[in-house]
């Protein structure tokens, strides 16, 4: 009979070095402590990056709309004015972070059950969501303090954005029309701050230009979402299922129609000067011509659009070279109108 061998004491289950779980043969060799080095530092900073990212600043691109009041009056390069003006961007910047912190906090469930939107910080759990709405609730302080140094005016513009963009969070989101319509006001509201902060009177053209301008990149968007939705089988956000395509393409080029129009009928008004006793002067030739840019921008953009393709504004108007070029050339030729008007 073979004597029975005993267990090598290497075989001894504590003092075998064991792969890592999940790992290969090659993971055996390398110490706990080494292991756990790699990944301690990006722990370390994935609180702050993830706020960072939930604050979304590459949307803060939208608030350069606080320069087309000054733009539209001549006065962006006047000192007097473009300090107040890069407060109300800077404003406007850190209100709609907090306004994202919360509206992420909010939709945590949802966002978990998205394809995508499950990989946002809140929703995949690397920010807590008590420390988003603390966040968040400094970031609108900020914000308010922020206005007030500029104009008393802004910190009335900026409370009211806060106010409608939490009102939308918290209740309105999934109600049908007044989404859009708050989504929209989001856009009129940087464009009314950025006159509030210079101090500005508003053109009642120049207001319907942004007010339906807004709308109809607000309404794109969503007919944009449903046109994806119809083609891919994409889950659509819950107001969407009480709208139909008809109805959102009706919103969409009622706004397109008055925009247009809006702005034709300002642009005829620059260079304009009523003169006592004699015949207004002519408008501005080169505001004239701004028009024809204009017009094509919006048939352009709303080329991406109807193919489904629109996602957010800025991302539409960074992805097409052709709208920029012609957004170059209308700023040239709109430049030109008011900045030569009294010349």
């Amino acid at each position: 009979m073979t004597p029975v061998t005993p267990p090598s004491p290497a075989a001894e289950p504590s003092e075998q070095i064991r792969p890592a779980e999940g790992g290969d043969e090659s993971t055996a060799e390398a110490s706990p402590v080494r292991q756990t080095q790699p990944t301690s530092r990006p722990k370390s900073l994935a609180v702050p990056l993830g706020l960072l990212k939930t604050m979304r600043p590459r949307q803060w691109v939208k608030n350069v709309l606080v320069l087309a009041a000054p733009f539209a009056a001549g006065r962006l390069l006047d000192l007097t004015v473009l300090p107040d003006v890069a407060l109300a961007f800077v404003a406007f910047s850190l209100a709609a972070s907090g306004v994202y912190l919360i509206n992420d906090t909010k939709d945590v469930e949802a966002d978990r059950a998205h394809p995508k939107k499950k990989f946002r910080p809140i929703a995949a759990g690397i920010v807590p969501p008590t420390l988003a709405v603390v966040w968040g609730i400094v970031l609108f302080a900020a914000a308010l303090a922020v206005s007030f140094l500029a104009d008393p005016d802004l910190l009335t513009v900026t409370a009211i954005y806060i106010a409608v963009q939490l009102a939308y969070c918290l209740w309105l989101k999934h109600e049908p029309v007044i989404d859009i319509c708050i989504v929209s006001s989001g856009f009129l509201m940087r464009a009314i701050a950025g006159g509030a902060a210079a101090g500005l009177p508003l053109s009642p053209w120049f207001l319907l230009t942004m007010a339906f301008g807004s709308l109809f990149m607000a309404s794109g968007k969503r007919y944009a979402e449903m046109r994806l939705a119809e083609r891919t089988g994409a889950k659509i956000r819950k107001s969407l299922e009480r709208y139909s395509a008809s109805y959102l393409r009706f919103v969409w080029s009622l706004s397109a129609t008055v925009v247009i129009m809006a702005y034709g009928l300002w642009a005829f008004g620059i260079g304009v000067t009523a003169m006592p006793g004699r015949l207004p002067s002519a408008p501005s030739t080169w505001a004239i011509v701004s028009i024809v840019p204009f017009v094509v921008a919006i048939l352009r953009y709303a080329v991406d659009v109807d193919g489904g393709n629109g996602g957010e504004p800025e991302e539409i108007v960074l992805g097409d070279r052709v709208l920029q070029v012609l957004g170059v050339v209308w700023v040239a030729l709109i430049g030109l109108a008011v900045y030569t008007a009294g010349a």
